[in-house]
């Protein structure tokens, strides 16, 4: 359940001390409904979650920072290029209401965030949360608050926040309370989704089933077709030119039966033989073939049905995909598509450790290295490319205001030489600049980028070194040399 408004008015008390006069330093969405701001104020940062969730709209301070997508959506980029860096210089409710607004000083003046809602000094929409709420509400028109009313401003700008980390226990209360309900929330809707997809996959399988069942059947007829070419082979002196039968005794069965094989009038007597035992290979290569398919997708089938009894018992844990028991049918995975087009979660890159245990991840492809550079680096890590030829982004993570010892930046620059067109050569020169000194070039390829302040590091590429590296603990891929 979302906040109350005195619920909203009570955390807005609490909260005004530490946020009010503070700078905006960062943003983040880490979720569609859901924006972040880092503030800093007096040698202290907090973060502050505005959510417009319909069921869990709140505002809070976290204590932690939630799990962001590898690249910021779009109203996220809008909200760092206006506000970050920004003052918050007000924090109002509207009377009577859930409605709250942060009012930033920033470059382009004053700006109110509303929830979902960004307005100028004028208060017209700049820009919205949800594309949808767009239509009710156009952008550069007027926004109108609902009947109620006015705007009671919270708190004044006070010279020093309390430094107590537990001097918010109403925020504290909230992240509990709504963890637990996103939890249970995202859970029942991992299930819904599991759900449907087991539906999908069951379709598949049993359709499966039934082409290999079909595809079986076919061929059964010529089970005895083995046999009926013996037969024939005996017989072939006695088949007249143009025959389309004939009647043979039956050694292989008790009693010598008579039976009747039919011919193709238009062959002759060979080519009738070799039908006979082409048709029989035809179904012992299909029971070789296509009968431990129909097998496993029989097994398949019993594990699909248990797993989508299991959900609706309530009793359902996910399938581990390399797990005994797991289907062979590739169910989509299990996070929302909106998340899925953001690119690859952080995780695919290779990693390493350095001589003094810092992390050091280098991207696999263009894409990887732009998710990895505009994604997952600190503005605060280094970053390391080859100079001047196609390769590797490489990322250094090290403490904010931390120097960077030196043995660790001789291991990324070998790890950027090693994953770049120089590595053939065995050396050659590395670029190194803060990752804040890194930008996107404007339409150009993924992991096209513009470095400025950077420095260079002429690299060798030392086979010890390298070796320490593969065998480093928590390293993910293996450099080959």
């Amino acid at each position: 359940m979302a906040l109350s408004a005195a619920e909203i008015s009570r955390v807005l008390q609490e909260i005004a001390p530490a946020i009010l006069g503070g700078t905006v330093r960062k943003i983040f969405q880490p979720a569609e409904d859901v924006i972040t701001l880092e503030i800093h104020k007096r040698r202290r940062t907090v973060l502050l979650l505005l959510s417009a969730d319909p069921d869990m709209g709140r505002i809070h301070l976290l204590s932690r920072r939630p799990l962001n997508p590898p690249g910021p959506p779009d109203f996220c980029q809008f909200l760092r290029a206006r506000l970050e860096g920004g003052r918050l210089v007000g924090l109002e409710q509207w009377c009577g209401d859930r409605i709250v607004g942060l009012r930033i000083a920033g470059q382009e003046g004053p700006l109110l965030l509303i929830g979902e809602f960004l307005l100028d000094a004028q208060d017209k929409i700049l820009r919205v949360l949800k594309p949808q709420a767009a239509k009710a509400l156009p952008l550069h028109h007027s926004y109108t608050p609902p009947l109620g009313g006015p705007w009671i401003t919270i708190g004044h700008p006070e010279p020093e926040a309390p430094l107590d980390p537990h001097a918010f226990p109403i925020s504290e209360e909230m992240e509990r309370r709504y963890a637990q309900q996103e939890t249970e929330r995202a859970q029942a809707m991992l299930q819904r989704h599991r759900l449907r997809e087991l539906q999908k996959a069951i379709k598949k399988t049993t359709r499966r089933l039934e082409g290999l069942t079909g595809d079986l059947t076919k061929v059964a007829r010529y089970r005895e077709y083995g046999r009926y070419g013996e037969l024939l082979k005996g017989h072939l002196h006695t088949i007249a030119k143009g025959q389309d039968r004939i009647a043979v005794v039956d050694y292989f069965e008790a009693g010598l039966p008579e039976i009747v094989l039919p011919l193709d009038p238009a062959k002759d007597t060979h080519g009738n033989m070799q039908d006979y035992f082409r048709k029989y290979r035809k179904h012992l290569a299909a029971e070789g073939q296509i009968r431990p398919r129909l097998e496993a997708a029989e097994q398949e089938l019993q594990a699909l049905v248990a797993e989508r009894r299991q959900l609706e018992r309530g009793e359902w844990q996910p399938v581990t995909p390399d797990g005994p028991g797991a289907p062979r049918t590739k169910l989509r995975p299990l996070i929302p598509s909106a998340t899925r087009r953001e690119g690859k979660a952080p995780g695919s890159f290779r990693r390493f450790i350095s001589a003094d245990g810092l992390p050091i991840l280098v991207g696999r492809n263009a894409r990887e290295n732009e998710q990895l550079t505009f994604g997952l680096a600190r503005s605060h890590d280094l970053w390391f490319h080859a100079r001047g030829v196609p390769g590797s982004h490489v990322v250094l993570r090290i403490e904010k205001d931390a120097a960077a010892p030196q043995e660790s930046i001789r291991d990324a620059g070998t790890l950027a030489l090693l994953y770049s067109n120089l590595r053939k050569s065995g050396k050659g020169e590395v670029m190194y600049a803060r990752r804040s000194d890194v930008r996107k070039i404007k339409g150009k390829s993924p992991g096209t980028v513009s470095v400025t302040q950077d420095r260079s590091l002429f690299v060798d590429l030392d086979h010890a070194r390298l070796r320490r590296l593969k065998d480093s603990p928590g390293s993910v891929s293996r450099p080959s040399y």
